[in-house]
């Protein structure tokens, strides 16, 4: 019996029937299913920015199907038409996508499987690029689209399988251009791709932007032999533009969903991106983060999110938030593909002056840091005052503290980072100069004919489109930091300085030189929280708070779970610790096991 066949019940009660015929798992809906919600106003004040403008926040409350996992289905089908430019919920494929059934028929299994294993068999000839993507396009189709419509991917690649038939080709020609070659990667929808793709932070006002030139990381994939999947969702502009702002939420492409419970947040801003990764929509993908925007999705969606030192890896053609934190890094299933992807990204830039000392510290090949017995020795923080959000995260993070010690890790306990409270009420200052700054020269990087030439055009359009874009919640933030200066303003220059002692030279630095740590571990976040469109978000920030406003490197890896949601633990270090981070990551995973693939159930299971 297939996995949650046993579920058929809970399925009858919504009116859908499960099929299984002949290997294939089929889910009949009825014409309609159709689910309430609510709806919240917020007017705009003059307050600053609230400590959670920048984070991921809640969304529609959604009542949905019961769905057995049906990725390890082998199904036939079509695909629709081209690329999506707008529409909610709206998701696209090439035309003739599985225009063979006996590609499909004879396709291998993906299923949670890893880059490696990926390369390993193109490099065979087990499988082609066109039969990975046809896997995944269908993936799209089977979980995306219907079945539990998680919502996570905004646009597919229109060339995708042509692409793919190119690379094949090209394999057989001349060889493969790295490990990566043919392997498909989804990217999030702030990051720019000079194809047929479009580039809009989520925003209606950009529906239309297709961006002039890759973004540094899109020509560093392409050049590898990476195939670009698509786009993810996201949580508009970052979760930037006002108080209250929906986890996964974006104008043009409605509401993520948690693959693990369908009624909770998938987190932010990197939502989509997590869901998809978590769900096996794509193997690996690229994420983007301020202040938690891959920590926090990646440790609900229960996989392994990196966010590289600000400056590893080039922001060029990325919509920005801030000069100073905005970092891109790998959203994977394991460590190892973390760190392969990793090494495929870092490296300097001259269009962005952060990178200058990448040449001094990028690695070529991140995954020689990758010891299995990389605990032993290992001397690790716990930053006790980083716990407290979530009694049950922290019990979890408790277990996998004693997994860490028995692998001989020497635990500091506790190694507060003492300054970590004060950070948000100055950083928050920061972010919305460097919001305004970041997204006017956006703006006028797209020349005159782009309909939005400033924020305050930003403002205005969501002003004029109220009904599509301000439904959920407001433009506060963006109206807050429309009023601010330059970034050469005396205020913000010393509150600039503030952020960095209290985050950076009195925070982890300290911390780590006065314990003489290797790195600092705490929980990451709660797990998944209800969406809840009229309270927002029922969780307060994660830990990722100081070292993202320190711009230093984090990756959080699965711990275990709670009541079937994913809890991530978090593991910091000062900058350019990469190495050091994958490492102890590496080998806590290893030791831990504790990645679980989704079964996209309704809600949480409770003992009475």
């Amino acid at each position: 019996m297939p996995k949650g066949a046993q579920d058929g019940n809970s399925l009858e009660r919504l009116g859908l029937t499960f099929v299984c015929t002949a290997r294939r798992y089929t889910i009949v809906r009825p014409a309609t299913f159709s689910f309430v919600h609510s709806v919240s106003t917020d007017s705009s004040d003059e307050r600053p920015l609230d400590r959670r403008s920048f984070v991921s926040k809640a969304g529609v409350l959604i009542a949905s199907a019961a769905l057995a996992p049906a990725l390890r289905a082998e199904v036939g089908g079509a695909h629709g038409g081209g690329a999506n430019s707008g529409g909610v919920s709206s998701v696209s494929t090439p035309t003739g996508g599985l225009a063979k059934a006996s590609a499909v028929d004879g396709a291998p299994e993906f299923f949670e499987i890893t880059l490696s294993e990926l390369s390993e068999g193109l490099a065979n000839g087990r499988w082609t690029s066109r039969t990975v993507v046809e896997w995944y396009l269908e993936a799209v189709e089977k979980v995306d689209r219907g079945g539990p419509s998680l919502n996570a991917i905004l646009e597919i690649n229109p060339d995708a399988l042509a692409l793919a038939d190119a690379l094949d080709e090209e394999r057989d020609l001349t060889g493969p251009r790295s490990p990566l070659h043919g392997i498909p990667i989804l990217l999030k929808d702030n990051i720019g791709t000079a194809d047929r793709l479009h580039t809009s932070a989520g925003s209606l006002a950009l529906a239309g932007n297709i961006a002039a030139h890759d973004a540094f990381v899109v020509a560093r994939l392409r050049e590898a032999g990476c195939l670009i999947l698509g786009k993810s969702n996201m949580s508009e502009w970052a979760a930037a533009r006002g108080r209250g702002a929906i986890g996964g939420w974006s104008g043009r492409g409605g509401l993520t969903k948690n693959p693990y419970a369908l009624d909770r947040s998938a987190g932010g801003s990197s939502s989509g991106t997590a869901a998809a990764v978590a769900a096996n929509l794509a193997p690996a993908a690229l994420g983007t983060e301020t202040m938690g925007s891959i920590m926090s999705p990646a440790a609900i969606c229960g996989i392994v999110g990196l966010k590289p030192t600000v400056g590893l890896v080039s922001r060029a053609g990325t919509i920005p938030v801030s000069v100073t934190q905005d970092s891109i890094g790998p959203m994977t299933r394991t460590v190892r593909d973390a760190a392969i992807l990793l090494s495929a990204i870092a490296g300097p830039d001259q269009a962005d002056p952060a990178t200058a000392d990448a040449a001094k510290y990028a690695e070529k090949d991140y995954t020689r840091f990758l010891d299995p017995d990389g605990l032993r020795g290992a001397r690790i923080g716990v930053a006790r005052n980083l716990f407290g959000t979530s009694v049950v995260a922290d019990r979890t993070i408790g277990l996998a503290l004693d997994v860490m010690r028995s692998a001989g890790a020497v635990l500091v306990d506790p190694a507060d980072i003492d300054t970590a409270d004060g950070v948000w009420t100055f950083d928050a200052e920061v972010l919305a100069y460097e919001l305004k700054a970041g997204l006017d020269g956006y703006f006028a990087s797209l020349g005159p004919k782009s309909p939005i030439k400033s924020l305050k055009d930003l403002i205005a359009f969501n002003s004029r489109n109220s009904d599509r874009e301000l439904e959920w919640f407001g433009q506060e933030t963006f109206e807050y930091a429309d009023r601010k200066g330059p970034l050469s303003s005396p205020e913000y220059q010393r509150t600039l300085l503030v952020v960095r002692q209290l985050a950076r030279t009195q925070g982890i630095d300290a911390t780590i030189q006065g314990h003489r740590l290797d790195a600092i571990v705490a929980p990451t976040e709660s797990p998944a929280w209800l969406i809840d469109v009229l309270l927002g978000d029922n969780t307060v920030q994660g830990s990722y708070v100081v070292s993202a406003a320190a711009g230093y490197p984090s990756i959080t890896v699965p711990a275990g779970e709670v009541a079937g949601l994913p809890v991530g633990m978090l593991i910091m270090g000062p900058a350019w610790s990469e190495g050091t981070l994958l490492r102890i990551a590496y080998a806590f995973e290893q030791r831990m096991r504790a990645r679980r693939a989704p079964t996209f159930r309704p809600s949480i299971e409770m003992r009475r």
